[in-house]
């Protein structure tokens, strides 16, 4: 099944009927901001971790579809072996600025959409989605996280790359008013770990995986990022919830059933085990076995006795509860 086979005729909702609202003043572009923030000494700090980090994570990754949406800056399925590597980009992000080199442009997308809520792809037709900082620029990531459900196989994988809020850069981009000026480039909001483990549990994806990184200080320039990189090991070791970027790994898990249909054939009901006899305690009589006998009882059905009475004997045990057959010794 093709994973780009467009869908014109189907709409899940009145929501899909829409046309797609301008972007308003309110709502942040992210790319502009984004690619001059990536040039500086602390975007090529985090490309760096980024770009190593996803290298050993979906490099065993397999299947036979990977999509990546948005942040062509960064080549996050250069490590993958899948046949079908698909970029996705929005179509205002894509375009070059009048008189730009060709070169300095993101790489070239191979899919250009109006936006991540709402892809034209099949249902369950993808086998890897990573998402590079998307959800903390969109104005909708739950619907990013659906979008993401919906295209994904069973047991398919889901990445996730976004900034930590609870870090030092973090921190710094909640300080980010007058005198301070922002250190991020303007995002709708952080969303941390727990809010995404939240997010995804309520889509049935399990976390499997997840790293932390970047644990210098919010510096501005590559002297002091040089000066501070013995904390990388320092803070993974030792605060490792306070990096300042997050990957996470996970798996969507879909529950099958088996069916049980009707037993046709109707199987013969088992035959009943036969009474085991255990004597049990008596007030008086004679002995049997470590028992005794509480009384006797002439049985004309099974035969003569030994005492020439041409009735045999059987014995009622109190404990037991079972006749027993008894016959004399001469």
């Amino acid at each position: 099944m093709d994973p780009l086979k467009s869908k014109p005729e189907i709409r899940r909702g009145p929501v899909l009927a829409r046309p797609r609202q301008e972007s308003s003043p309110n709502r942040p572009e992210p790319q502009p901001a984004w690619s001059d923030w990536l040039a500086s000494p602390a975007g090529q700090y985090v490309m760096r971790w980024e770009t190593e980090q996803l290298s050993r994570l979906v490099v065993d990754m397999f299947g036979y579809f990977a999509l990546q949406l948005g942040f062509l800056e960064l080549d996050a399925l250069q490590a993958n072996r899948m046949p079908h590597r698909i970029r996705v980009s929005i179509g205002r992000d894509a375009q070059a600025a009048p008189g730009e080199d060709r070169k300095d442009c993101p790489k070239a997308p191979d899919l250009l959409v109006a936006g991540f809520e709402e892809l034209p792809l099949e249902s369950q037709s993808v086998d890897l989605v990573v998402l590079p900082h998307q959800l903390e620029f969109s104005a909708a990531p739950h619907q990013i996280l659906r979008e993401a459900d919906r295209v994904l196989r069973p047991e398919g994988r889901l990445v996730v790359v976004g900034m930590n809020p609870l870090s030092l850069w973090g921190l710094r981009q909640s300080l980010s008013s007058r005198p301070f000026t922002p250190f991020l480039p303007p995002t709708g909001q952080l969303i941390g770990i727990p809010r995404l483990r939240d997010w995804m549990k309520l889509l049935s994806f399990e976390i499997d995986s997840g790293h932390y990184g970047c644990y210098a200080p919010p510096c501005r320039t590559q002297k002091w990022l040089d000066r501070m990189h013995f904390l990388e090991n320092a803070g993974d070791r030792w605060w490792p919830i306070c990096g300042a970027v997050y990957m996470v790994s996970a798996v969507k898990r879909v529950r099958g059933m088996r069916l049980i249909g009707p037993a046709w054939k109707k199987r013969p009901a088992p035959k009943a085990a036969p009474a085991v006899a255990v004597s049990g305690r008596s007030i008086s009589g004679r002995s049997i076995g470590g028992g005794t006998i509480d009384r006797i009882v002439r049985d004309p059905d099974i035969g003569p006795s030994l005492d020439g009475s041409g009735v045999s004997d059987r014995t009622y045990s109190r404990g037991s509860g079972v006749i027993l057959p008894f016959r004399r010794r001469s």
